[in-house]
């Protein structure tokens, strides 16, 4: 599948200070990439220098698979990108606002009204912008970017400062665009269950460096699950189990054995393990980590 973004081994500083530490990110086109890291991770500067804010050396970032150093401007004219809040001109209409930017890059006339409706804005599109809620004014920043109808979105914390329902709200045009509109969208979060929600892939970086990449599959799968065991024979099937490989095996408040296994596979061995010893297994269940408790679980050996 065709990589849209390509950081290839990706230094940067300012001045002595190193940001960005060998970092080698993959978004392929159609996908949802979620760009996870506590604050001061990098994040922030990755995207600034995806689009060629800040200005690195050689040929470390391809976008479209072009050196963005060289093609700048062909590449942002397939972009829409809103880091951060969206600037808008508080005293005109949330029309007047897109229309600016229209007419600056000689866009269709009827484009102001078409992203209007896909924010779903066009009831509002006649009041001045500093009547916006936070999360109308976010959804008029994603109509500024998608009004050259981009195939690349690149967000920085969209959601930010948003109350439940506006984060809702843009969650649910980000997934229309991607059913609808198949447009690759590369979004950098901190509320870690809203990019469970919709992300394809993954990307975790901390300190600079990126600790985990892939989907969200792949992720769920190097996490460790605790597996709990309902039988009448407890005592026996704890200390059978301790005896067994696995001697952190404990009765939880619930009267079942609890324990953390690697696999899958483990469950096979316990269940035969204990039917093996006449055990019987009236339950047994197992839960994975969230995609939080494995982010947490990843940044801390990092």
């Amino acid at each position: 599948m065709e990589n849209y973004i390509e950081t290839n081994h990706l230094d940067f500083s300012f001045g002595k200070l190193k940001v960005l530490n060998d970092l080698s990110i993959n978004v392929s086109a159609g996908s949802i990439y979620g760009f996870l890291g506590p604050n001061g991770a990098g994040k922030s500067t990755t995207i600034r220098a995806i689009l060629g804010l800040y200005k690195t050396n050689g040929n470390h970032i391809r976008v479209f698979g072009e050196s963005i150093n060289t093609n700048r401007l062909s590449i942002l004219n397939r972009i829409g990108a809103l880091v951060e809040s969206p600037t808008l001109y508080d005293h005109l209409s949330g029309y007047d606002n897109l229309e600016i930017t229209r007419k600056l890059r000689n866009l269709s006339k009827n484009r102001t009204s078409e992203v209007l409706k896909i924010v779903n804005l066009q009831q509002d599109a006649k009041r001045p912008a500093k009547q916006y809620s936070m999360g109308m004014k976010q959804r008029l920043g994603l109509a500024l970017t998608l009004l050259s109808e981009p195939e690349l979105l690149i967000l920085d914390e969209p959601t930010n400062g948003l109350d439940p329902h506006g984060i809702i709200e843009i969650r649910e045009l980000l997934l229309r665009l991607k059913k609808e509109r198949g447009t690759t969208i590369f979004i950098s979060s901190h509320i870690l269950s809203e990019i469970e929600r919709i992300a394809s892939h993954v990307g975790i970086i901390n300190k600079g460096s990126l600790l985990f990449q892939g989907t969200l599959l792949e992720l769920r799968e190097i996490g460790v699950s605790t597996v709990y065991i309902e039988t009448s024979e407890l005592e026996k099937g704890l200390k059978l189990l301790q005896k067994n490989n696995f001697p952190l095996a404990k009765l939880n408040k619930s009267n079942m054995i609890e324990m953390d296994i690697e696999n899958k596979e483990e469950i096979n061995k316990i269940t035969r393990l204990l039917v093996k010893n006449d055990v019987p297994i009236f339950g047994i269940s197992n839960s994975k980590k969230d995609l939080e408790q494995l982010f947490l679980d990843i940044t801390k050996e990092n």
